[in-house]
C-alpha cells in the first residue's frame, strides 16, 4: 500500500476524529450507496476547484472512489497543489462495503433512482454518461418489422433506454416465428405482432413508450410513419419495402439502419444519403435493381438459421444507438457481411453512385413508385 493510502477502517477512525471524507465518484455512482458521512464532490470538480471545497492546505482530507484508483490519482493532484494531509482510501467503496462499514443512500425521487440504477453501466461510459442517456430517452426510433430482425433490435433499443419506439407490422404471431422472433412467445400465437412486442418491451423497460402500428408500410403512409423519428431501423424481409424505406429516408433526411438475412448469411449497413448527399450511399447505390425473384427467395422458402437474425438485429441496434448518441464510426459507406457457418465477417466498401436516381446530389426526388411491380420484374 502506498504511503498516501489508508484502509477503510483507518479512514473511519480518522473521520471520527474530524477528518473530511470526500467521495469523488459521479452522482449516479453514489446513488447505489456511499460511505456514511462522506461529502460528494466529483473528481473533476474537486481537482479544478479544490480551494472552494477544501479548508486550509494542512487540513486532514481523505478521498474515496469505487476501487481506489481515481482517489489515488486525485491525491497526487492535491498534493502537488500544496495539500499536505490528504490520503486515498485503498480499495475504495468496494473495500468499505467489504469491511461492513456504514453505508448510506442519497435521497432521490423514485424516477431519478430508477434512471440511475437502470442505466448505471451506461452512465459509467464517458461516451454516454448522464447527458447521453438523457439524449437516448429523448430519441425516437421507427422500427419496421417486429419479426426476426426487429425482435432483437427492439429488445436492445428498449433496454438501452431509447425513449420512443414506433413498431410497424401488420402480421400476427405464428408458431413458425418462435424459432427466431424472440419478442414473441407461445401464448402470443394469433396475436398481432406489434401488440405482443409492446407487452414484452413494456415488461422489460416501462420507461420506454412503445407505439405499435398494425399496418403495412406503403407509399401512402410511409412519410407519416417516419414523421418525428430520429433513426429508422429496417427489419423488413422483402425488397419492395426496403426500396420504399430507402427512398423515403433519402427524401426526408433520415438515417436508415439496414439488415438482411437468408439461410446462414446476413448483412448490415447504414444508409445515410439523405443527410449526406454525395458522401454516403443509399440502398439503391448498392442494389440499383432488385435481383430476379428466383434468386432472392424469402426465409419462408429458403429457411434461416434461428440465431442469425439475432446477430444481425443486434448489429442494427448497435448502429442505431451510435447514431442517436453521435459516437463511434457508423456503418455508412460500408456493408458488413456475416457467414454464420464459417463464423466470419467481411467488410465491403460502398461508394455513392453519382448517377443514383434517388440520392445523386442536386437530383430532385423522383417520387414513389410501384415497388412490388419494380421488384417483381427485377427493375
Amino acid at each position: 500500500m502506498a504511503h498516501f493510502e489508508i484502509t477503510p477502517r483507518q479512514a473511519r477512525e480518522r473521520q471520527r476524529q474530524g477528518a473530511l471524507l470526500v467521495d469523488i465518484r459521479q452522482a449516479h455512482e453514489r446513488a447505489s450507496g456511499q460511505a456514511e458521512g462522506a461529502l460528494g464532490i466529483p473528481k473533476d470538480e474537486l481537482e479544478a476547484e479544490h480551494a472552494r471545497h477544501l479548508q486550509a492546505p494542512d487540513a486532514a482530507v481523505m478521498l474515496i472512489c469505487q476501487s481506489g484508483q481515481r482517489s489515488a490519482a486525485t491525491v497526487q493532484v492535491l498534493r502537488a497543489a500544496g495539500y499536505t494531509d490528504v490520503h486515498s482510501v485503498a480499495g475504495g467503496t468496494t473495500a468499505w462495503i467489504a469491511d461492513a462499514l456504514p453505508l448510506v443512500r442519497p435521497r432521490l425521487d423514485a424516477d431519478e433512482a430508477d434512471f440511475l440504477e437502470r442505466y448505471s453501466r451506461h452512465l459509467r461510459l464517458d461516451e454516454v454518461g448522464v447527458e447521453g442517456q438523457r439524449r437516448l430517452e429523448r430519441s425516437r426510433v421507427l422500427l419496421v418489422g417486429a419479426g426476426g430482425l426487429g425482435s432483437p433490435a427492439a429488445f436492445y433499443l428498449a433496454a438501452a433506454g431509447v425513449g420512443h419506439l414506433r413498431l410497424v407490422d401488420d402480421d400476427v404471431v405464428d408458431r413458425s416465428n418462435l424459432q427466431r422472433q424472440i419478442l414473441h412467445v407461445e401464448a402470443a400465437i394469433g396475436q398481432a405482432k406489434v401488440e405482443s412486442a409492446r407487452e414484452r418491451l413494456a415488461a422489460l423497460n416501462p420507461r420506454v413508450v412503445v407505439e405499435g402500428i398494425r399496418e403495412r408500410a406503403t407509399s401512402a403512409n410511409v412519410e407519416a410513419l417516419l414523421e418525428g423519428m430520429d433513426v429508422v431501423v429496417d427489419g423488413s424481409d422483402n425488397f419492395p419495402l426496403r426500396y420504399l424505406l430507402n427512398d423515403a429516408c433519402v427524401k426526408l433526411g433520415k438515417p436508415l439502419v439496414y439488415g438482411a438475412v437468408q439461410r446462414f448469411e446476413g448483412q448490415a449497413s447504414v444508409f445515410d444519403a439523405g443527410r449526406h448527399r454525395g458522401r454516403c450511399p443509399c440502398y439503391r447505390c448498392l442494389f440499383p435493381e432488385p435481383p430476379p425473384p428466383q434468386f432472392a427467395p424469402s426465409c419462408a422458402d429458403a429457411g434461416v438459421l434461428g440465431v442469425l437474425p439475432g446477430i444481425v438485429g443486434l448489429l442494427q441496434a448497435n448502429e442505431a444507438v451510435k447514431l442517436l448518441l453521435g459516437i463511434g464510426q457508423p456503418l455508412a459507406g460500408r456493408l458488413l457481411q456475416f457467414d454464420a457457418l464459417a463464423m466470419r465477417f467481411r467488410e465491403v466498401r460502398l461508394a455513392p453512385d453519382p448517377q443514383c436516381p434517388v440520392c445523386a446530389p442536386g437530383r430532385p426526388f423522383p417520387g414513389y413508385i410501384d415497388y412490388a411491380r419494380f421488384c417483381a420484374t427485377g427493375g
